[in-house]
């Protein structure tokens, strides 16, 4: 498994299933064509690029191509690297036909294909297990207050809120963000904040 920098950006969740198996790295979804018009989407990415860089992976058809050039738009050129993989026709396993241009998107290319991509766009690739802070766990959001309490939710509402993240954030992608944006330390001195 490759330990990666950057936040990997992907179209849908089969490309972030696919990655998860692939690369040790935070991996967001725009969720198509809606990174569009979600104003808090596109804020936490650009706030990513900040903090770690990202690396844009969509299918390589036209409409990953037009997410990709929306993308250029909203993060700073220095942040964002952009990794390509190959047009080869076929089908995902999980689909009935082809998509309309009969390519394999992220899901459907092999293993390699993709890890030979992300070293060719220059992915920061990281060969030691350590990583430079812990990582927020679940347990942390748990003690917290985040979450499996009877106030978690609110909580979790006005965290995502002052943070400037999406509100429909699933507990697992919001745990994905903070560990790309946030120590820890920096976490528990936030949710004092809020809570107060």
């Amino acid at each position: 498994m490759l330990k990666i920098r950057e936040a990997i950006i992907v179209e849908g969740r089969y490309d972030k299933i696919k990655l998860s198996g692939i690369v040790d790295a935070p991996i967001i979804c725009t969720n198509g064509f809606r990174v569009f018009s979600d104003k808090e989407k596109q804020s936490l990415i650009r706030q990513i690029a900040e903090t770690r860089g990202i690396i844009v992976l969509t299918d390589s058809d036209s409409a990953g191509f037009v997410i990709r050039n929306f993308l250029r738009g909203v993060v700073d050129k220095s942040k964002i690297k952009h990794c390509y993989i190959p047009q080869l026709e076929g089908k995902e396993k999980r689909k009935a036909q082809p998509g309309k241009e009969g390519l394999l998107g992220v899901e459907g290319v092999s293993d390699m294909v993709i890890v030979e991509a992300l070293k060719k766009c220059g992915a920061t690739i990281d060969g030691e297990q350590q990583s430079q802070r812990n990582e927020i766990t679940k347990a942390d959001l748990y003690a917290l207050g985040l979450t499996g309490k009877e106030n978690s939710a609110e909580l979790r509402i006005k965290l995502l809120t002052k943070l400037n993240m999406p509100l429909y954030m699933t507990t697992n992608a919001m745990l994905a963000a903070l560990n790309c944006l946030y120590s820890f330390e920096e976490l528990k001195e936030i949710v004092k904040i809020i809570s107060d």
